[in-house]
């Protein structure tokens, strides 16, 4: 019996014994950081929010800016070469982007000198170019920001463990700890997770309307040169 007795609780050490892993989610993670780190983590969200609507916007904008028919300037040197301004303008009208618009106020000035047809077209094409970065500064900005924010929930993790160990009276201990420290780690992770994603969304935008302005200039050249040409 004291044999069988001895058995039995070494069983029960080895089962009292066993490591149970213990998993985190994501939400868990959030809220061990306390009040600071979920406030810090809910406007890293919201900036998310706010560069991924403006990246998809924009780049359905652009999409739509850089359809072109290709023959749109084809025919437009016939209206011209032929004299039809008012077919020329209507076509003009019925393509209704960037390019067109451009054409059509080169369009406008036919008859007067080459330099103010070239003026006219400039500042068209200033007035386009500012329409298709609307609020892409602001993926710029939160590109920029985002990453220091979560630095400073950083700083702000750091300072409430500091703050904590300081009133534990000497004794260290880690779940004292663990509240400023979560914080500290998921904000940073999140800023820098934010920033990476603005930051390359606004290249993208950038890439792409660039394509849209060099499709404007050479249509536009196009245009000049065709009104420059000996009748």
């Amino acid at each position: 019996m004291i044999l069988l007795s001895n058995i039995q609780d070494g069983i029960d050490v080895v089962t009292d014994g066993e490591s149970v892993e213990k998993t985190l989610s994501i939400i868990e993670l959030i809220s061990s950081g306390g009040t600071s780190g979920v406030v810090i983590i809910l406007i890293l969200f919201l900036l998310l929010i706010v560069a991924t609507y403006i990246y998809f916007e924009r780049i359905f904008a652009i999409k739509a800016a850089s359809k072109v028919d290709s023959n749109f300037m084809n025919q437009i040197k016939d209206h011209v070469s032929n004299g039809k301004i008012d077919s020329a303008q209507m076509l003009c009208v019925q393509q209704n982007s960037p390019v067109s618009r451009l054409i059509a106020k080169g369009i406008t000035r036919i008859g007067k000198p080459l330099e103010d047809i070239n003026s006219a077209i400039e500042n068209a094409g200033k007035l386009e170019v500012y329409s298709l970065e609307k609020n892409v500064s602001v993926l710029a900005t939160i590109s920029g920001v985002a990453p220091m924010i979560g630095f400073l929930g950083t700083v702000v993790g750091m300072i409430l463990s500091i703050f904590e160990l300081a009133n534990a009276g000497g004794t260290i201990q880690m779940d004292v700890l663990a509240s400023g420290l979560y914080t500290a780690m998921t904000t940073t992770v999140g800023g820098l997770i934010v920033g990476i994603v603005a930051y390359v969304a606004y290249n993208h935008v950038v890439v792409r309307t660039d394509k849209v302005v060099h499709q404007m200039e050479a249509n536009s050249v196009e245009f000049l040169d065709h009104l420059n040409e000996p009748i």
